[in-house]
């Protein structure tokens, strides 16, 4: 782990005046250079903004606040976001966007600020790099904005293939029983740029970030982001299709933790963490804290004879360690499935690097629920548990999932997003009782299965029909299923391809259940317990 100092570029907040781009294309560096606070001088930039999602309607109505000069150019754009992108002023542009649009070349943006949903290889991206103009996430955007109503507050990064979200919703929980004036944002669904403009201000962000919103970040210089404390929670093949490679994305996400001022949190079971807290470059003083299911050593958490320890956080962190809570409290509020442990210490070591009192966690932790779609009991008939665990998108999720269980009906498939699910089928094997294989790609779930299971009974949803996909489903699984069994939709894909999104896709699962069980089952909307 190497150590820097670095000087907080938002610590001068002074007017920077800027001066006009002297080239055709993009401005000139020293004008970007100077633009790092909300007080400095953004007016006249020209800055071209591509998509119309929340972030782009959050980057285009910052940008016309500060008086830049804004064009949105976007593939396709909800009417409310247009309508109030009228009421700011603010142009926009809906076309094909496999060139670039005669409006965006007439603009001649100094600046493109890029929603995360565009690949790097997007044609306005290359046409951006051809013409030397500089592009921005909306994450630097926000880091060089976010002292508008006062000192800037600190940042603490959650990161991760999975768990992102829980995580962020945790530490975020466990900051406010600290008594913290906190912001859960980014990636969870509220955009940074949002936070930052709240007028009552903030004592501190916790800020999910996705790998392609880690894409685009600077490791050094005026848009670097200096957070207080970082995590990557895991790391598994995902989001290939976007990244080109594997090793592409594991670098994205290992930009969490450069410039962390004081702890670059990792996870002990997942050493491709370590190594990126290892090879960071962080700022002096910045300690490397582990987390664990097992007994935690000096700088660690983890988990002593059921008890969640703290032995990071305390002067004598050699001879003794904090209690936080224990997996017997977590299992009286469905916290105790492994993989939700993991991230309640992953969070608890953010808060407690924020002074965060034990005691504040232990509360914290007795009023959390998670959230819908998550390991969520949907019902419980005949000594069968149907779950929902949509949010399970990728291979590594769907695993985590699984190993809660010891005898699963498996509700797999969608969108693959071009990573192999063979080496899951292998794994969990010996747990299945049968499978329901829904979704576009199906074949390649049903070759793994071919290969990795052949006896194991499995069926395919080959309907068209969305309506029909999941009643089609619960259907068959029912006549899988025995008293003891887990019906576990846990897809290890992404929803697109049949539903709007894996919200969808499981309050469609949820429906097909009530309809199937007759309103007979006793219904459970709680979290599973765990194993």
């Amino acid at each position: 782990m190497g150590a820097h100092s670095y000087e907080d570029p938002a610590a001068d907040s002074g007017t920077d005046s800027g001066t006009d781009a002297g080239a055709d294309h993009g401005a000139s560096a020293e004008r970007l250079n100077t633009l790092t606070s909300w007080h400095s001088d953004w007016s006249g930039l020209r800055v071209a903004v591509l998509g119309l999602g929340m972030t782009g309607f959050a980057a285009a109505d910052t940008l016309a606040e500060l008086g830049s000069d804004v064009l949105v150019v976007a593939g396709r754009a909800p009417d409310e976001r247009a309508r109030l992108l009228e009421v700011l002023g603010v142009p926009l542009v809906t076309a094909d966007l496999d060139v670039a649009p005669d409006a965006l070349v007439a603009h001649n943006p100094e600046l493109i600020i890029v929603s995360p949903g565009f690949h790097p290889d997007h044609p306005l991206l290359v046409w951006a790099e051809a013409q030397a103009i500089p592009v921005w996430g909306d994450i630097e955007l926000a880091w060089r904005l976010r002292d508008k109503v006062g000192p800037a507050a600190p940042w603490i990064l959650v990161t991760g293939t999975n768990g992102k979200t829980t995580t962020v919703q945790l530490a975020a929980t466990m900051l406010a029983a600290g008594g913290h004036r906190v912001a859960p944002c980014g990636n969870i669904g509220v955009p940074v740029l949002d936070a930052i403009r709240d007028p009552q201000g903030w004592d501190v962000l916790v800020v999910e970030l996705s790998s392609y919103q880690l894409h685009h970040l600077p490791l050094a210089g005026p848009g670097a982001l200096v957070p207080f404390s970082s995590v990557c929670l895991n790391i598994a093949d995902d989001h290939i299709d976007w990244h080109g490679s594997a090793a592409a994305y594991s670098d994205a996400k290992a930009k969490v933790y450069s410039n962390t001022t004081v702890a670059c949190v990792y996870n002990k079971a997942d050493l491709a963490t370590m190594r990126m807290v290892e090879d960071a470059d962080v700022s002096e003083g910045a300690r490397a804290i582990g987390f664990g299911l097992g007994v935690p050593g000096p700088s660690d958490l983890g988990i002593v004879d059921g008890i969640l320890c703290d032995r990071a956080f305390l002067d004598d962190r050699f001879d003794s360690a904090i209690e936080l809570t224990t997996v017997a409290d977590l299992a009286a509020v469905g916290l105790a499935a492994p993989h939700v442990v993991a991230n309640i210490l992953a969070a608890a070591a953010l808060a407690r690097s924020f002074d965060v009192p034990p005691a504040a966690i232990k509360t914290a932790l007795s009023g959390f629920r998670l959230d819908a779609h998550r390991i969520e009991v949907v019902a419980v008939s005949d000594g069968i548990s149907w779950i929902d665990d949509s949010k399970a998108t990728n291979p590594h999720a769907a695993d985590a999932s699984l190993a809660a269980f010891d005898s699963v009906v498996w509700l797999v498939g969608g969108l693959l997003k071009g990573v192999d699910i063979g080496d899951l089928v292998a794994r969990h094997a010996d747990r299945l009782r049968g499978a329901i294989v829904i979704g576009v790609e199906r074949e390649q779930v049903l070759a793994a299965f071919r290969r990795h299971a052949p006896a194991l009974r499995v069926f395919e949803i080959d309907s068209d029909d969305t309506g029909e996909v999941m009643p089609s489903a619960v259907g068959l699984a029912a006549s899988l299923a025995s008293a003891g069994d887990v019906v576990l939709l846990a897809p290890a894909a992404a929803s697109m391809d049949q539903f709007a999104s894996y919200a969808e896709r499981g309050a469609k699962f949820a429906q097909a259940v009530h309809d199937y069980l007759g309103g007979g089952s006793h219904e459970d909307s709680s979290s599973y317990p765990g194993a």
